[in-house]
């Protein structure tokens, strides 16, 4: 699968390969400033977030490059068209919406069946069509029964399965485990997972630790502005810095027990290093162009142990929620 790369036009970083792409877009209500002036560029294979507090403007963002709202000013494509241009993207592009309601009287395999027919699939390669998305996400024994019978687990699972229906090359899935219990939401990550590489997602998530995870690359926004974009390591320094949290009690200093702060700063490739006494979290930060985490962490633990530190975790880069919490 290709690696993700998010970047403004301005740069040209990754557009060649961009299969969404929004130009200086804006979405205003009346006076309101939805999304204001936000370009970005996602490419085909990437699982992506949109991340950011209520009001931040991920919604309508999710909202335009859906088709569901009309950008105020500025561009939005999706596969080279923009997203109102149904015909051109039919069986191409796939959503989810938050609040999406399956029709309660219809039964799952006549409403999945009846959607694959709407993307031009013919006879019965909609049925199978319908059959397959729903067994894609474990749901074959609910073919006959009503969409109103269905729990609220089982009814995102169906409507996952419309969204990946005729497996279209850009899936928008918004706030996808919201509402759902820790079991059910573990199921459904795991089901979008199995879904990356096949085709380019696009995931709109308060849940920053499942956006962590699923996510190659992701923007921040707030107050309707990206405010940071790039990478996943990128975003939460996973490539250029480590996080070490040492046993209660433990103070800087030379003494056996101790952090030695000197002998840290002296290891090859370290650029900063920080400890803060009150929570006992070592931060760490190297040169990423001479070396990787993983090197990094040997010679601090080394030097940890070696001096009878008591070590609690470790930890790639600060976490997408500590870099969110920073920005907004």
């Amino acid at each position: 699968m290709k690696s993700s790369i998010l970047a403004t036009e301005s740069s040209g970083s990754g557009l060649a390969d961009a299969v969404v792409r929004l130009s200086s877009m804006t979405k205003r209500f009346g006076l309101k400033v939805a999304v204001d002036n936000v370009s970005l560029a996602i490419n085909r294979g990437s699982a992506f977030g949109l991340i950011g507090p209520n009001g931040a403007g991920k919604t309508t963002t999710f909202s335009v490059v859906a088709g569901f709202l009309k950008a105020t000013k500025g561009s939005v494509e999706v596969l080279g068209v923009p997203p109102t241009a149904v015909d051109e993207l039919r069986a191409r592009l796939g959503v989810l919406p938050q609040d999406a309601v399956l029709p309660p009287s219809e039964p799952v395999g006549e409403f999945l069946t009846f959607l694959a027919r709407l993307q031009g699939i013919r006879g019965r390669k909609a049925v199978d069509a319908a059959y397959n998305a729903l067994t894609d996400v474990d749901g074959a024994a609910w073919w006959r029964q009503r969409c109103g019978s269905l729990s609220h687990g089982m009814a995102k699972r169906v409507g996952l399965a419309q969204a990946f229906l005729g497996q279209p090359e850009v899936v928008l899935l918004d706030e996808p485990t919201a509402g759902l219990d820790p079991r059910v939401a573990f199921e459904v990550r795991q089901l979008i997972k199995g879904k990356r590489g096949k085709a380019t997602i696009v995931i709109s998530s308060h849940n920053l630790q499942e956006l962590e995870e699923l996510c190659d690359a992701a923007a921040i926004l707030d107050r309707g502005r990206v405010v940071a974009a790039g990478t996943m390591s990128e975003l939460t320094a996973s490539n250029e810095e480590v996080r070490v949290v040492v046993g209660h009690g433990v103070r800087r200093g030379t003494e056996l027990g101790s952090v030695p702060m000197q002998v840290l700063r002296d290891l090859p490739d370290v650029r900063a290093i920080d400890f803060d006494d009150a929570a006992g979290v070592l931060t760490v930060s190297f040169d990423r162009a001479n070396a990787d985490a993983e090197a990094v962490i040997g010679r601090i633990l080394t030097v940890l142990l070696a001096n009878q530190v008591r070590i609690s975790g470790v930890s790639k880069g600060r976490g997408l929620e500590q870099r969110v919490m920073s920005v907004t």
